[in-house]
């Protein structure tokens, strides 16, 4: 796992005694990435990283509450449940990890994806809304005893499905990417109303092979059709169960599911406000169990597997998974017309990725790195210069293009642009074949020096 953290004066929240711990916290965990992939110094690394993690999260935690206290913040009981869980639950069950698989390349990545995830989620988000420059996702969870009766039935499942000991190691999963997974989108319903249940489950790739592949007798290393197949059934079946569980979801039947990449995942996920989401460790891999609020539901743009095309939408979801030979691009814009548009314009020649806003796209760059970055010159909290500023500030980031998206083409507009020095921009208004020729026309020209 190869990259760095970026701290930039823009993330400020504005009170200095937070920003400095941030970029602290930041500071430690690119000193773990440093060692990440230098197995004579991981281990030391990440005990050390880990101890000077703790340490160094529980005063900063402290001082955070002690300012909010002092500002009179609505928040701080629920930000104070999000610094309790991740510093007396989560970083002891990772560490606790770590030293039962030996500082292995796997719970090495799952550390750092945990920790990079909730840094980002947290800093560029929860801590944020402090100071009213964004908003907490976790407002609406479940109360505390229906989240412990949840966990058990859970806890319980994987047990019988499995025959697997599994424990909770985050209250609050954010979407990060931990290993290689499986992503599941499942929507529920009823005849008698509109309303309706969403429901993730995310698998990692070695949790399906060491679990449902071992149960249903296929011998294999990687995914294959027809162990994506059963791990669809086995989703399904976990997810009926649960419901069975809880009484408010009485009647709800399966209306709708898809078969996500790790992007369509984030896009559709990152901005939604859960009731429950869940990261598990079982021991073999990790897994996720996430559930919207009904009334918060949002369409995917995604397509549904339905009974006819079920394997054709399995392989071709196999499909675009292993490709890598085309160029990656990363499309960011806060419009939803905007990325999926360019993405169904280019998807065909490309390898398109979205996010929605300059946040996400930090995560995706971290975790994937793009060839080509489409970016929404104006964006809110972080805009597309904030972006192009990091990327070009990061020697990780280090041969990835940019090109600036704007709906405006005024003189004043343009010098801007110009003089931030991008690979090129492009108008909105361009025509779509116009857009699409532009692009061909700047990967042609790099692939002839």
């Amino acid at each position: 796992m190869e990259s760095q953290l970026v701290w930039k004066d823009e993330y400020n929240i504005g009170v200095d005694i937070i920003d400095r711990e941030h970029q602290r916290l930041f500071r430690i965990i690119n000193k773990l990435f440093a060692f990440s992939d230098e197995k004579n110094k991981s281990q030391w690394a990440c005990q050390e990283g880990i101890k000077y993690f703790k340490d160094h999260a529980a005063k900063h935690f402290v001082d955070e509450e002690k300012y909010m206290a002092s500002i009179g913040y609505e928040g701080l009981e629920s930000h104070g449940r999000l610094h309790r869980e991740f510093r007396e639950k989560t970083l002891p069950l990772l560490e606790k990890e770590l030293e039962q698989m030996e500082y292995c390349a796997d719970s090495v990545e799952h550390f750092l994806g945990v920790c990079v995830g909730w840094l980002i989620g947290h800093t560029m988000m929860e801590d944020r809304a402090i100071t009213g420059a964004g908003v907490s996702r976790w407002d609406e969870l479940l109360p505390e005893d229906r989240q412990e009766a949840v966990k058990k039935i859970i806890i319980q499942l994987v047990y019988d499905l499995f025959h697997l000991e599994s424990h909770v190691i985050s209250d609050t999963y954010g979407g990060e990417k931990f290993g290689r997974g499986v992503y599941y989108r499942l929507v529920y319903g009823t005849d008698q109303s509109e309303e309706k249940c969403e429901v993730f489950l995310v698998f990692e790739e070695r949790l399906l092979i060491n679990t449902v592949g071992k149960v249903m007798g296929i011998e294999t290393n990687k995914l294959e059709t027809m162990l994506v197949n059963a791990a669809r059934y086995t989703a399904r079946q976990f997810v009926e169960r649960v419901i069975e569980q809880m009484p408010d979801m009485e009647g709800y039947r399966l209306k709708e599911e898809n078969l996500l990449t790790y992007e369509e995942f984030q896009s559709i996920f990152e901005n939604e406000k859960l009731q429950v989401s869940l990261l598990v460790d079982t021991g073999k891999g990790y897994f996720a169990y996430c559930t919207v609020a009904p009334h918060l539901l949002k369409k995917g743009d995604v397509t549904p597997i339905g009974a006819d095309n079920a394997m054709a939408e399995v392989e071709r979801y196999l499909k675009k998974r292993e490709e890598s030979p085309k160029p990656k691009v990363l499309v960011v814009d806060d419009s939803i017309t905007i990325r999926e548009g360019i993405k169904n314009l280019l998807e065909e020649d490309y390898d398109v990725s979205v996010a929605a806003s300059g946040t996400a796209a930090i995560r995706c760059l971290i975790l994937d790195k793009p060839d080509l970055v489409l970016l929404d010159y104006e964006m809110p909290v972080c805009d597309g210069k904030q972006v192009l500023e990091m990327i070009r500030s990061e020697n990780a980031f280090a041969g990835i293009s940019v090109m600036f998206l704007t709906g405006r083409t005024d003189p004043e507009t343009v010098r801007k642009l110009v003089s931030l020095k991008p690979d090129g921009y492009l108008a909105k208004y361009l025509k779509p074949a116009e857009i699409k020729q532009k692009i061909d026309d700047y990967f042609e020209k790099k692939k002839q020096g």
